[in-house]
């Protein structure tokens, strides 16, 4: 999937100002506080909300552009949304909730779209009748058969609990690599566009601040507070390896180190099973190495992965650093410090140092790319 869309959207109500420009594709995740302008984004895109100005391009096709007096109906822009309250019809069994945006969809993208989701053995439900997370599968599957060119999420897992969640992502994710359909999806958790999509928008008052992969934005220091602030997190990429009798998860990872890593929380993930290990900067504890390559006291901490590594950058923002390291991963470990403990460990570009973790701040997703 190749698609490259473009937003452009101006909003001003009351004492509030959009200004939001996002561009990219094929997948891009709106990411930012509360009230920062991502759902009224979506919902100005959509046709549920009437911006000043807005301008909506794919492939450098003109959807809207309010300038040029091109505003069809919503239902004529080609843009699927769904919500976090899923608004099925109650009254229509799921079949009739899906069928509702299927008007003259033929019966293979039908197949298609049942399959995908694994909606069959829901179709002669009600909505009352299906759990929160086939709901949402509902609501997705509506929006798909509806053969939109763009597809807008809005929150559509914050109501549902992390098992829920965990459940879903898979769903989500065969929607992004078998529908082919460009992506625009709005999440309070940072894990779950990671996990979707391919760059993050950051957006703050109403602005886009940032846009680009979570790598190079934690590099800008003007990022690292609002991500920290909103939940930063990376991910390294690894396979279910072995479970043993104290009931940890050994995940086998892509890189070059020989240690495992150690994870409290895999009794949902089967052995095999492509995972990626969720981890916030905040939960990796730094200490020098001493003479023998072992960190000094690590044999008397309870943290169950300690992994020698190599700090390759430093990213300082207005109340903390953010140490990036190669840790033989295949990706870079994030550890948050302060201006302090740069000082003391002498931390900077080639510095030798120990990164720990608690297994139980581990978090396991399934893989994105699996």
């Amino acid at each position: 999937m190749s698609s490259e869309f473009r937003l452009q959207c101006r909003l001003e109500r009351s004492g509030f100002t959009l200004d939001a420009d996002v561009g990219g594709g094929p997948t891009v995740g709106l990411f930012g506080r509360s009230g920062a302008g991502k759902s009224t984004l979506l919902k100005a895109v959509a046709g549920l909300v009437q911006p000043d100005s807005l301008k909506v391009t794919l492939n450098g096709e003109t959807l809207v552009d309010s300038a040029a007096d091109v505003l069809p109906p919503s239902h004529q822009r080609g843009v699927g949304i769904v919500f976090q309250e899923h608004r099925l019809f109650p009254h229509r069994t799921v079949e009739g909730n899906l069928r509702y945006g299927a008007k003259g969809v033929d019966r293979a993208l039908w197949s298609e779209v049942v399959e995908l989701l694994g909606l069959g053995p829901l179709l002669g439900r009600r909505p009352a009748q299906c759990s929160g997370g086939e709901g949402a599968r509902i609501a997705l599957g509506r929006a798909l058969l509806a053969r939109p060119r763009l597809l807008l999420l809005d929150e559509p897992f914050a109501a549902l609990d992390r098992g829920l969640r965990l459940q879903l992502l898979p769903y989500l994710q065969r929607v992004v690599q078998g529908a082919r359909v460009p992506l625009v999806f709005v999440s309070h958790d940072l894990g779950d566009l990671l996990a979707i999509t391919d760059s993050l928008a950051l957006i703050e008052r109403g602005k886009v601040v940032g846009q680009g992969p979570l790598g190079s934005l934690v590099e800008t220091p003007e990022h690292l507070d609002l991500l920290h602030d909103c939940g930063l997190v990376f991910h390294i990429p690894g396979v279910v390896e072995a479970r043993d009798e104290t009931g940890l998860t050994h995940v086998a990872h892509d890189g070059t180190a020989e240690a495992r890593i150690l994870c409290g929380d895999g009794a949902a993930f089967p052995v095999g099973a492509a995972v990626d290990v969720r981890l916030r900067p905040e939960d990796v504890i730094l200490a020098l190495p001493a003479e023998g390559g072992e960190a000094a006291l690590a044999g008397q901490l309870s943290l169950s992965n300690q992994l020698p590594g190599t700090v390759t950058s430093l990213t300082v923002g207005a109340a903390r650093t953010l140490v990036s390291m190669d840790c033989g991963l295949g990706v870079p470990v994030l550890a948050e410090v302060t201006g302090r403990s740069v000082e003391r460990l002498g931390l900077r570009p080639g510095a030798q140092v120990m990164a720990m973790m608690k297994a139980q701040a581990l978090r396991l997703r399934p893989r994105s790319d699996a």
